[in-house]
């Protein structure tokens, strides 16, 4: 049976404030396409990678860890978005010029894949993943 799955048409990411976000994210090269709709409400942004991310802006303003990831009884749901990168160094050496600070790696996985982490204003994690 063929799938009928054909690829992700969006991440939903939770946030507190938009323009943070909006900030963190354009240095990853997303630009904002509309925003805030809907009761949530929801901001979109588009990458030239064809990659759209809907930061839901309802968040708690003040969050000192994140809940899937930084908690010792772990929980269900998603820990973090995986980006396929060009350059690890050139995106490492990028965003800490403007600040960002590394949250992990690089690291070479045994698929001779590398990475690093980040975490944006919300502490969502972001692995940049070179193949």
């Amino acid at each position: 049976m063929q799938s009928l799955i054909t690829g992700i048409a969006h991440v939903g990411i939770r946030v507190a404030e938009l323009e943070r976000s909006r900030h963190f994210y354009s240095l990853l090269g997303f630009e904002f396409v509309a925003g805030p709709l809907g009761s949530e409400p929801v901001a979109i942004l588009g990458h030239a990678a064809g990659i759209e991310i809907n930061l839901i802006l309802n968040a708690q303003r003040e969050r000192e860890h994140n809940i899937l990831m930084e908690e010792p009884v772990k929980h269900a749901g998603y820990t973090h978005i995986a980006l396929a990168c060009r350059d690890i160094e050139a995106a490492r050496a990028s965003l800490e010029a403007a600040g960002v600070t590394i949250s992990g790696g690089p690291i070479t996985f045994p698929n001779g894949h590398r990475a690093i982490f980040v975490r944006d204003p919300d502490r969502n994690v972001i692995e940049l993943n070179q193949g």
